[in-house]
């Protein structure tokens, strides 16, 4: 997600989001307790306490920041990306093939605690299921027959949960197959539209 860098006066918040995930990412969401969570940060259990007073807190804020990231994050992507028919799933293609700015580890972390969070409880991964579905909503409106946008972004959703549940990661040859027949819908789709 999105570790910061303490500076001059460290934004306290950001430094226990930062170490909670830190802590769900190596050691699971039942190690994460406020008390770990402070100690990790190197605040104090007070001010912890003064931005989440709770451990479902903690864990909602950190899906609130995941979801606020993502949207940024794609917008950035999809800003880059020409306007016209299928903009935004050509946006997720772009995203998805190297335009996240998410790095393998901050990825991995982001992972865990999306994992964590949903296995305390699903409802707190409400925000990322807004985001997900602002997306594929403008998919599904962007000019492109029925359907188009929609198997780009299930298959780039299936990409990634393969790479989540580490059920199997594809080589480069298979990324720039998958890549091609992805483009190839939206292509066509563009011209029928």
């Amino acid at each position: 997600m999105l570790e910061t860098t303490p500076s001059g006066a460290a934004d306290t918040r950001n430094r226990v989001l930062d170490a909670a995930e830190r802590i769900v990412h190596a050691r699971g969401v039942a190690a994460l307790t406020l008390d770990a969570a402070a100690r990790e940060a190197g605040v104090s259990k007070g001010g912890l306490l003064y931005h989440f007073a709770t451990k479902e807190a903690l864990l909602a804020a950190l899906m609130q920041r995941l979801a606020a990231f993502i949207r940024a994050d794609f917008e950035a992507t999809r800003e880059r990306v020409p306007p016209g028919p299928g903009r935004t799933a050509r946006a997720v293609l772009a995203w998805h093939f190297g335009g996240c700015s998410m790095g393998d580890e901050r990825l991995d972390r982001a992972t865990a605690v999306f994992l964590a969070t949903f296995h305390h409880d699903p409802a707190l991964l409400d925000p990322v299921r807004a985001v997900l579905a602002e997306i594929r909503a403008a998919a599904e409106a962007e000019g492109l027959p029925p359907g188009h946008g929609l198997a780009v972004l299930l298959a780039c959703d299936g990409l990634f949960m393969a790479h989540m549940f580490r059920l199997w990661q594809p080589d480069e040859a298979q990324k720039a197959a998958l890549q091609q027949v992805l483009t190839g819908l939206v292509e066509a789709g563009r011209c029928d539209a």
